[in-house]
């Protein structure tokens, strides 16, 4: 596969290795094209559907950015949809980013995510997993891009904060900003109980207290602090859903 000059792939393995056979021919690149206004005009229209009727802890995003101009967004994988949009839409002061695959099936989202405005970083965390940390850090650091990380991640375990974001953070010294989000009436996908708020419903985001990774950090005290976000996640739903009352 020869990608595009602005694939964004950030060395030479990823124009290389790829987590399918499939090639980029120029067929499946059109229909790329072809399908991209269509899934962003779906997405904005849901989201046009749903009114976002309050934000607790937006001044905890100010007290990052007061500090460094990058930091690192935080939620579960189920709360992409409205957390999503809520970082979009501080394009102004945030250059938002998210870890792509580099495979000819993650060009599409890829292609999305330039669409709407955000940043793309290509690797996989579990194919590509040391890369991808060096890349971030590239990213989060060098370009100051906030590279969006969901600790539990479309695979799974639910609810079960791995430690990329919080060795991220040790690495770069940036904050982890965790984030979730509540929906007064909700659909979840099945397989991975990804949230989709219902046409109508009310939303609301909560943002949490920027959480700093000390540089000296060993085995237990790394497993403590996943258990603390696990916990401080929870408790920002649980915040989200009490501002719908």
């Amino acid at each position: 596969m020869t990608p595009d000059p602005d694939d964004g792939l950030r060395n030479t393995l990823y124009r290389t290795v790829t987590r399918s056979g499939r090639r980029m021919t120029p067929a499946r690149r059109l229909l790329y094209r072809l399908a991209v206004p269509l899934a962003i005009g779906i997405i904005r229209g849901w989201w046009l559907m749903c009114r976002v009727v309050a934000v607790k802890g937006a001044e905890h995003l100010d007290e990052a950015l007061g500090k460094a101009p990058s930091l690192i967004p935080c939620y579960w994988h189920q709360h992409q949809l409205f957390c999503a949009k809520y970082l979009l839409e501080q394009r102004s002061r945030l250059k938002v980013g998210w870890l792509i695959s580099p495979s000819v099936d993650g060009e599409l989202g890829a292609m999305m995510a330039r669409r709407v405005g955000a940043h793309v970083i290509r690797g996989s965390s579990s194919h590509t997993g040391a890369r991808a940390l060096r890349d971030y850090y590239q990213a989060l650091v060098k370009e100051d891009i906030s590279p969006v990380i969901t600790p539990d991640g479309p695979r799974g375990p639910r609810f079960k904060f791995k430690p990329g974001a919080i060795l991220l953070a040790q690495m770069s010294g940036r904050p982890i900003l965790p984030m979730a989000y509540a929906a007064s009436r909700a659909w979840r996908i099945k397989w991975d109980r990804f949230v989709i708020p219902a046409p109508l419903s009310r939303v609301a985001v909560a943002i949490g207290t920027p959480r700093y990774i000390p540089r000296a950090m060993d085995a237990a005290t790394l497993e403590r602090l996943q258990r603390a976000m696990e916990t401080e996640l929870k408790g920002l739903f649980e915040t989200a859903r009490a501002a719908l009352v």
